[in-house]
């Protein structure tokens, strides 16, 4: 047990916290079982342990940013890490009954618990913070920014690709002019979604986006592509080329990983989003190949970290209400991944990337408009 602890103070060192120390950002062990647990499993154990109690510390956001950022999972290699990665690259994860999986597991927990985090609108993605001081503003500018950058105009028919709630199709619609379809595979979703856009010219399905047959203005998806895969990624260009009509724009907002190919982490795959993988910027520029010019190329992720803040804060200010149908346990696990995911993009860690691509160039060359 002695040895456990000198190597969990000496790992700590790396990123200046001390084991039960006296810093707000120092963690406390409840358990010493828990010693154990993360060099046996990693970020798997250590996730776990804080779901279970078996640590605690005052400055939750903080002391991750300071593990994240001084790379500690990357000191703790294990069997855990090690087939989360294998799985990953050896297998297709994200077709057929799996590709459904996620919408079982995270989309349809509960509207009660996205609607009292996400804000006024359901908006489960990156806000834009460039000239927003609160969430809503930030979402809102995010959506025009998107319905900008396809440059959209009035009786445009658009795709959206993992429409989640419908609010980026409601807001393209109302300010914009356009019909649309969207598709998601959340059965919790798709209802909410039919029900906000129902007086609009748009219709949601619940389907497989490699399904879709129809052809369209623009196409896009925000937030949707992290659960596409790697083996899955030329499939789905060239889905959306077929769908795009040759002068048409499409747009990509996804999570970006700096870190090489199909490096999942156990913890996340296990609890949040099951199946899912960030891209690397080589994986994304090779699938996209001989398909599309890439017209734009965004990075806005320290965005992130503000959004993800105001989701926490949310999150804390229902929890009195929430707590009637979420356990402790899930309470831990929900703030354990919120913090954990500001802290990888506080330290840049991961990025916020938004691709504008054409089929063919746009003649003359790309602007975004203002």
């Amino acid at each position: 047990m002695n040895s456990l602890i000198s190597r969990s103070q000496a790992l700590l060192a790396y990123s200046g916290l001390t084991l039960n120390g006296n810093g707000v950002c120092d963690p406390q062990v409840r358990d010493k079982r828990l010693y154990a647990r993360v060099f046996a499993h990693g970020s798997l154990g250590f996730g776990e342990g804080y779901m279970d109690g078996w640590w605690d510390v005052k400055d939750l956001n903080g002391m991750l940013t300071r593990v994240v950022g001084a790379r500690i999972d990357d000191r703790l290699l294990n069997l855990d890490t090690l087939f989360a990665h294998l799985r990953a690259r050896w297998f297709n994860l994200q077709r057929g009954y799996r590709a459904w999986k996620i919408g079982t597991h995270h989309y349809d927990l509960g509207n009660d618990l996205f609607e009292a985090m996400l804000g006024k609108r359901l908006v489960y993605s990156c806000g834009y913070w460039a000239q927003s001081d609160t969430l809503d503003d930030a979402q809102e500018a995010k959506l025009d920014l998107v319905c900008r950058k396809l440059q959209l105009k009035p009786g445009m028919h658009v795709l959206d690709i993992g429409c989640g709630w419908g609010e980026a199709l409601k807001f393209a619609a109302e300010r914009y002019g356009v019909s649309g379809v969207g598709v998601t595979v959340s059965k919790e979703q798709a209802v909410w979604a039919k029900n906000l856009c129902r007086d609009l010219p748009i219709e949601i399905r619940l389907q497989d986006y490699r399904e879709i047959e129809e052809t369209f203005d623009a196409v896009y998806s925000i937030g949707m592509f992290e659960h596409v895969g790697v083996y899955n990624y030329r499939t789905y260009f060239e889905t959306v080329r077929k769908c795009l009509k040759p002068d048409g724009l499409s747009l990509l907002h996804t999570i970006g990983n700096n870190d090489p190919p199909c490096t999942p982490d156990p913890w996340i795959d296990k609890y949040i989003f099951p199946n899912s993988m960030i891209p690397a910027a080589s994986q994304v520029a090779t699938a996209l190949e001989s398909l599309f010019v890439v017209e734009d190329w965004h990075n806005f992720g320290p965005d992130y970290d503000r959004t993800l803040c105001a989701w926490k804060q949310n999150f804390d200010a229902a929890w009195p209400r929430l707590a009637a149908h979420y356990d402790e346990r899930f309470k831990r696990m929900w703030l354990f991944y919120l913090c954990t995911s500001a802290a990888v993009f506080r330290t840049r860690r991961s990025q916020l990337w938004q691709l504008t691509l054409s089929p063919n160039g746009v003649p003359g060359g790309y602007r975004v408009p203002h």
